[in-house]
């Protein structure tokens, strides 16, 4: 895998894109205006391991109360986490936001453009760059706030929110998505603003991969190298979120495509943090945790596949708590010698099922011991990996 080039961006002490690690966000989902659950909300998120927090802000209320929330954090030690508004239908909120947190994220289907009403309507080409010229206008006068703060930006594209406008001339297309997010780039890279960062989101993950991979097309094009957030929006909860999740980012981490993830589940907001860094391990972006190499078990298999598995993983979690190079292992187990050492082969050390009762164990490759009882071939592959480390 070739990671997509792209340039740095500034969200206050966090940098995305480029050469840096994939970000990992979430959302907060308590109003607002209370201030004290949006600050113990995203703590939580922060403490799974979140490094960015997002909260919406319907209006100037809104806007102005993310800085007595942008104060709690900072007095409970977490001024180095940033904060993002997210901002629909009124860019007034954005340039007060701008002011306060470290990013914005606006929606191009209502930036400036009214409420989608799904209505067709009809354009001649000079009233459809009037249209054009008032957008333009108006995000210019956000970019110079945004600019004097400091401040970065979402160009945040939904599926599902795509303006009356974009649609009469391009469709519900992935050309019409990737235009409504180019229209907003290229005033952009006009008015040499970089601290921004663009996502394509839709709850059908066919469509999101389809269109982000487009867009990337497009800015390729156009000259543009701005950094990706990856998310499949109202993916769900439990199982069917995690899976849709997992296929949709999953599918463009392993084309190199991603600089910062959300995983959108209808579950408390810190659940999402583990399955991002699940996906990002799986798609070999990141290694976060101890990696597991395990067969399903069949007919072949000739000790308790799953009972070892738990005990191996149960000792190398409590390990990982005093030493984080345990996290970087993987670990190969495996139910018979048939398939065993091949299909770990990617694994640092191996166990292995050499006959009825018997283990073997590998480091890598290599058998370092063979025949052992398997009453005793857990603690060995313990111990040994314990004296490896040193």
């Amino acid at each position: 895998m070739t990671r997509r080039k792209t340039h740095e961006v500034r969200i206050g002490q966090l940098r995305i894109g480029a050469q840096n690690p994939v970000a990992v966000q979430s959302m907060t989902t308590c109003s607002t205006m209370d201030t004290q659950g949006c600050i113990e909300q995203a703590i939580r998120i922060i403490q799974a391991g979140g490094q960015l927090v997002r909260l919406t802000t319907q209006g100037t209320r809104e806007a102005e109360n993310l800085r007595n929330i942008r104060q709690g954090l900072d007095s409970r030690g977490y001024s180095h986490i940033p904060l993002c508004a997210d901002v629909h239908f009124n860019p007034n909120v954005a340039d007060v936001a701008a002011t306060i947190v470290e990013k914005v994220r606006i929606n191009p289907g209502n930036y400036v453009d009214p409420a989608r009403q799904f209505k067709h309507l009809e354009y001649t080409n000079q009233e459809y760059q009037q249209e054009l010229a008032r957008l333009d206008e108006r995000f210019c006068r956000f970019l110079s706030i945004c600019k004097e703060h400091g401040t970065a930006i979402r160009i945040g594209v939904n599926h599902g929110s795509l303006s009356d406008r974009i649609m009469s001339r391009y469709g519900d297309t992935p050309d019409g998505i990737v235009e409504s997010c180019m229209e907003f780039l290229r005033i952009a890279q006009r008015e040499h603003f970089s601290d921004v960062v663009v996502s394509i989101k839709a709850s059908n993950t066919v469509v999101m991969v389809q269109s982000v991979r487009l867009l990337c097309s497009q800015m390729d094009k156009e000259g543009m190298d701005y950094p990706l957030h990856l998310g499949v929006t109202e993916a769900g909860e439990g199982e069917d979120g995690r899976l849709k999740s997992a296929v949709g980012i999953g599918a463009l981490l392993i084309d190199g495509i991603g600089d910062t993830i959300r995983v959108s589940l209808s579950e408390a907001p810190e659940a999402e943090i583990p399955v991002a860094q699940s996906i990002l391990q799986a798609a070999r972006v990141q290694i976060t945790k101890t990696e597991y190499i395990s067969c399903p078990g069949c007919g072949r298999t000739l000790y308790d596949l799953q009972d070892t598995i738990h005990r191996i993983k149960e000792a190398i979690s409590q390990r990982s708590q005093q030493d984080p190079r345990y996290k970087t292992l993987k670990i190969g187990i495996m139910g018979c010698i048939v398939n065993g050492p091949g299909e770990m082969a990617d694994a640092d050390y191996g166990y292995v099922g050499a006959a009825r009762g018997k283990i073997s164990l590998y480091k890598g490759r290599q058998c370092i011991e063979k025949n052992i009882p398997e009453a005793e071939a857990v603690d060995r592959l313990l111990d040994f990996i314990d004296k490896d480390l040193g």
